[in-house]
């Protein structure tokens, strides 16, 4: 029997969220964002990057009812996707590229959602006439700044949501309602900013996209890698390292995010499998699109384009040579095959203008 309101009812969602997987859960009432201004000069200042459509998205984002007219609560999971444990890198192998690993495996988007279903329906039918609508990383909601209300996460100076004895590895997901429900703690609650006087993540950023509680997604690898669907920018290019798909420096370097029984007690997700930690370079610069259909397939990468992962396997791998990773076998062969792309017409103008730069570059 689901309670009729109150804090019975807040405990009970706390409960059945736990049920379906959930690592964390909180309640909180809509409030539009008190970081409003900030966001705005945020975009103003062009900080969003090639993210053109968080611009376009703004005010559906500034105005937490968009998603659902009248919602009045939000109830906000996480689910954990990594335990801090570093990847496993062999330099006696091809050179290989790293994928984020939130974007490792299955399509967390679809499983989180199927999930949170359950308890919608659950909801849904206990209170008819009232509305809900399952949220996440696709839609036009600010997930951390409803997140660090509910009590789920405080957020780090790299701006990503912090979740106690759980770190920054998380994923959020989020179900608007016009219930008004008992919230449960604020981040207030958790006590003091996580940070304190570290700076790690700052310090950890090749580009310094990072400033406290603030990243320039116009120099951040992650977004480059994952959203910039043009040349980029030479240097920011030229400072991927390992990452072919997303970047997690600033997560791996968090003190937040080191190994302890408490965070090996949370466990993950069986959703996140960790498949796809990396790709063979090589075999990437020679993908066909029915190729990146197949790698991407099950995954959440699909909105990274073949010219698009084929120009980053051009940057990892000039990387790669210049940093001189991985089997010297694999770097001539990966240097043989930079210069046959940057010679070829045929290939994608995105493909080829990265290549030609790169190998200009390692022959200077």
């Amino acid at each position: 029997m689901i309670p009729s309101g109150g804090p019975e009812l807040t405990s009970w969602i706390v409960a059945r969220a736990r049920e379906l997987g959930f690592a964390a859960v909180g309640v909180a009432r809509l409030e539009r964002s008190s970081r409003e201004q900030v966001i705005r000069e945020w975009v103003a200042a062009g900080r969003h990057g090639p993210m053109e459509w968080f611009r376009e998205q703004l005010e559906a984002r500034l105005d937490p009812c968009t998603m659902l007219p009248g919602a009045r609560s939000v109830i906000v999971v996480a689910d954990r996707y990594a335990d801090g444990r570093p990847d496993r890198v062999d330099d006696g192998a091809a050179p290989r590229g790293r994928t984020a690993r939130y974007a490792r495996g299955r399509d967390y988007h679809r499983r989180m959602k199927k999930r949170l279903l359950k308890l919608h329906k659950a909801l849904d039918e206990a209170f008819p006439g009232q509305g809900f609508r399952r949220c996440g990383d696709l839609e036009p909601v600010l997930e951390r700044e409803h997140a660090e209300r509910a009590g789920v996460v405080r957020i780090g100076k790299h701006t990503l949501g912090i979740a106690p004895g759980l770190g920054s590895w998380i994923l959020l997901g989020e179900l608007l309602t016009t219930l008004e429900l008992e919230p449960t703690r604020s981040a207030a609650g958790l006590g003091a900013d996580p940070c304190g006087a570290c700076t790690a993540c700052i310090e950890a950023c090749p580009t310094q996209a990072i400033t406290p509680w603030s990243v320039d997604a116009s120099r951040c690898i992650s977004t480059f890698t994952l959203e910039e669907r043009g040349d980029g920018s030479a240097w920011l290019a030229d400072s991927v390292g390992d990452w072919l798909f997303g970047c997690d420096l600033c997560q791996e370097v968090c003190p937040h995010n080191a190994p302890t029984v408490r965070s090996r007690e949370a466990g993950i997700h069986p959703d996140f499998d960790g498949r796809g930690a990396s790709h063979d370079l090589l075999t990437v610069l020679g993908w066909t699109e029915a190729d990146r259909t197949e790698a991407f397939l099950a995954g959440t990468l699909k909105r990274v384009s073949l010219g698009m992962a084929r120009r980053n396997a051009v940057h990892v791998a000039a990387a790669a040579i210049r940093e001189r990773r991985g089997s010297e076998v694999g770097r001539r062969a990966l240097a043989k095959k930079l210069r046959e792309l940057a010679a070829d017409p045929a290939q994608p103008d995105i493909v080829r203008a990265a290549a030609q730069r790169q190998v200009t570059g390692l022959n200077a």
